[in-house]
């Protein structure tokens, strides 16, 4: 009975540990990673969309 009161307490504290709240996302250099990580996905599909303008215009299609 004790160890099964144990391993519920020992749940308990580690899913309190692992709970992220609302507030809490990150600090500022996570911040800026994520928007460095949005801004060159955006590059990302612009260049994307150039190479396929021009292969659309190499074969007549623009």
């Amino acid at each position: 009975m004790k160890s099964l009161v144990a391993l519920t307490l020992a749940l308990a504290i580690v899913a309190a540990c692992n709970r992220e709240s609302p507030a809490d996302k990150g600090g500022p250099a996570e911040r800026a990673g994520r928007q460095v990580d949005k801004a060159m996905g955006k590059a990302g599909e612009a260049v994307e969309q150039a190479g396929r303008d021009m292969q659309d215009s190499s074969k007549g299609k623009k």
